[in-house]
């Protein structure tokens, strides 16, 4: 059976995020994505080789990141996010097949799957903006604080429901649990 090019994307960005994080072998990737999502070995290759052409291009393609996202620390952009970034920017700029509108669509689209609204739309912001300066429009860096500001309030909300869940948790362990 044929993979969609929106589960090959999704697996593109799974593979691309694990190496990110944990940078499993290709052996491990291959056994993990054909046990998890049902797909062919010749897939998974197609896929890695994929990944490969984005890390070949990551420098370039987080420094075009950080270039727009000024008002907030590239480093700060959760991993999810900047990965999801990494390969939006690369098919906008490296991947010819794939049309500008669509890649900037698969991207939010994989934003809101595997991330927040926030980041979805943090996401749209940083490649519209990114689109609109290699075409020659005007960029709009109010839009991308804007959404920045969001992810900021979002991440301090999660903290907080993580610290009152703790605290909750602290408050009903009677002396006999213990």
């Amino acid at each position: 059976m044929a993979l969609s090019p929106q589960k090959f994307r999704e697996m593109v960005f799974q593979i691309l995020y694990s190496k990110d994080v944990g940078n499993p072998t290709e052996d491990v990737m291959l056994e993990l994505m054909m046990g998890e999502l049902a797909v062919s070995k010749k897939n998974v290759r197609m896929a890695n080789e994929k990944v490969q052409q984005v890390r070949d291009k990551m420098n370039e393609i987080d420094k075009q990141i950080s270039s727009v996202s000024t008002s907030y620390d590239f480093d700060r952009i959760q991993t999810v996010t900047k990965n999801i970034l990494r390969l939006g920017v690369f098919e906008l700029f490296y991947d010819d097949a794939i049309p500008s509108k669509v890649a900037i669509t698969e991207a939010m689209r994989i934003a809101r799957k595997f991330g927040t609204p926030e980041s979805a739309t943090f996401v749209n912001a940083v490649l519209d903006n990114l689109y609109k300066s290699s075409i020659g429009q005007t960029v709009d860096l109010k839009s991308i604080e804007n959404q920045n500001a969001l992810l900021l309030q979002s991440e301090e909300q999660a903290k907080k429901a993580a610290l009152e869940a703790i605290e909750s948790n602290k408050n009903s362990t009677s002396p006999e649990d213990e």
